[in-house]
């Protein structure tokens, strides 16, 4: 049973002059379910430790005793998994170590089920397909991953082809194992890069690409309909670590893949795969 706590947790970044309005999706005594935004990291950035991050901000939030940490008593927070940087949905938290512990053997095993929905470019040869294929650190390109079937971890991911847009598609994928950037290497490695996904050769999308006599006021450059990697964490069902009963936690489309598919649907067509 989830207990009624506010809605929405907000945050800020003095440093960056940000502000976020995290929304809660799900809360019990154990568990705290966020949606995490685009372009909003997970936790530090080895990479870019000066980039704010969610897990730090909470952890902020909790030291200077903000409203939305005092109501719940928080004394402790801890994310069970991450999501990437330009993705978004349900991230999970654990509120105390030993429901820490219990989920991470969890994610371990596969045993939680994720689903995300991602818009890619191609056209996919069948509407339900596997990828199995080994990731790992590229060596020369620091904070990207590339796949590599000697030395890389075992890594698979099931997809199903939800829509078809002539040269692109809507998919639902569900990551078997949690390598960083695991469905962006998969769908490149098949030939299906993700839209807006710059670092790994995905295009954006534009409107000039869909709409026939499409015409750009003068002085004006066009923006991408989604402007970062379409990849949203739709899903994720898990087991309850105390009281062992499954629990759906899902988050709906943010603005900007919503808009991004209406326009797929409007001008490139629409046709639903067989499932």
């Amino acid at each position: 049973m989830c207990r009624t706590m506010s809605s929405v947790i907000k945050l800020s970044s003095p440093a960056t002059r940000e502000f976020w309005e995290i929304s809660v999706l799900y809360e019990d005594e154990h568990l705290l379910a966020l949606d995490k935004p685009a372009g909003l990291s997970t936790s530090v950035d080895r990479w870019d430790p000066s980039r704010p991050s969610l897990t730090q901000l909470l952890h902020a939030g909790i030291a200077e005793g903000k409203l939305w940490a005092r109501e719940r008593k928080l004394g402790y927070l801890a994310n069970a998994h991450r999501l990437d940087l330009e993705t978004s949905g349900v991230l999970l938290f654990a509120k105390s170590k030993p429901v820490l512990i219990q989920l991470a053997n969890q994610f371990g095993s596969e045993i939680p089920k994720r689903f995300h929905i991602v818009i890619v470019r191609g056209k996919p040869n069948e509407d339900q397909f596997e990828v199995d294929a080994k990731l790992a650190t590229h060596p020369d390109q620091p904070g990207l991953v590339h796949v590599d079937r000697k030395g890389g971890k075992r890594s698979r991911t099931r997809f199903q082809v939800l829509e078809r847009f002539g040269g692109w598609a809507l998919l639902r994928c569900e990551p078997l194992t949690s390598r960083p950037h695991q469905l962006r290497i998969h769908l490149r490695h098949v030939g299906l890069p993700v839209t807006g996904d710059s670092l790994y050769g995905g295009q954006p999308l534009l409107l000039s690409n869909l709409k026939i006599g499409y015409r750009l006021k003068p002085h004006r450059t066009e923006r991408p309909l989604i402007s970062r990697a379409a990849v949203h964490a739709e899903q994720l069902i898990l087991r309850h670590p105390e009281t062992g009963q499954e629990v759906t936690i899902t988050a709906g489309w943010p603005k900007d893949l919503a808009v991004a598919i209406k326009y797929l649907r409007r001008y490139a067509g629409v046709h639903q795969a067989e499932i």
